[in-house]
């Protein structure tokens, strides 16, 4: 994907990850899914692997940064949290492989003053799975869940309109937290 120079694009959904270790790459898997699809201006999809500080230059382009990512948090695996971190310090300790180096990144941009909003989507994972690509039935559950929601989401992004504070939380409720061992399928609001 080709990332613009300048700040026109105010959206980007980022997914990281490391797609050779199963879950940990759930990220990367929804976002891979998700940039087949056509967006309203404004709107763009990026597989940011396992972040590193090449994803800087990219990061500072946008007003609003919406990152997918696995966490190691000791909840069920695909366990769905809706996170909205101000400091890289706000970021879950328990994040995946990749958390020293996206951190380092956040607190970079904090310090030049050029770090976007963010919105952290994150899914919960209990084990690594090294040189596998596949994911875990209840995370898989999980990020197609997260998928129908961004989708439905960016789908009616409006770059001529602020984003409100809590729109999000309309499509990601707290109730969401509970879904993976859950028989019955959450609220999603809307």
């Amino acid at each position: 994907m080709m990332v613009s120079k300048n700040k026109q694009s105010r959206l980007l959904l980022l997914g990281v990850g490391n797609y050779l270790m199963g879950d940990e790459g759930v990220g990367v898997h929804i976002a891979q899914q998700l940039a087949e699809h056509p967006w309203p201006a404004g709107v763009e999809v990026l597989d940011g692997g396992t972040g590193g500080f090449h994803l800087m230059g990219i990061l500072e382009q946008y007003d609003r940064v919406i990152m997918v990512d696995a966490t190691i948090d000791g909840q069920p695996a695909g366990s769905i949290r809706l996170l909205e971190p101000r400091f890289a310090a706000d970021f879950p300790r328990s994040m995946s492989t990749h958390d020293v180096g996206l951190r380092d990144v956040l607190e970079a941009l904090q310090v030049t003053g050029k770090m976007p909003k963010i919105s952290l989507i994150t899914v919960s994972v209990e084990e690594l799975q090294p040189m596998c690509i596949q994911l875990s039935p209840a995370v898989e559950t999980a990020s197609q869940l997260v998928m129908a929601q961004l989708q439905i989401w960016l789908g009616h992004w409006d770059t001529e309109q602020p984003l409100k504070k809590n729109q999000l939380k309309l499509w990601f409720p707290t109730g969401l937290s509970s879904y993976a061992n859950s028989s019955a399928s959450p609220g999603l609001g809307g």
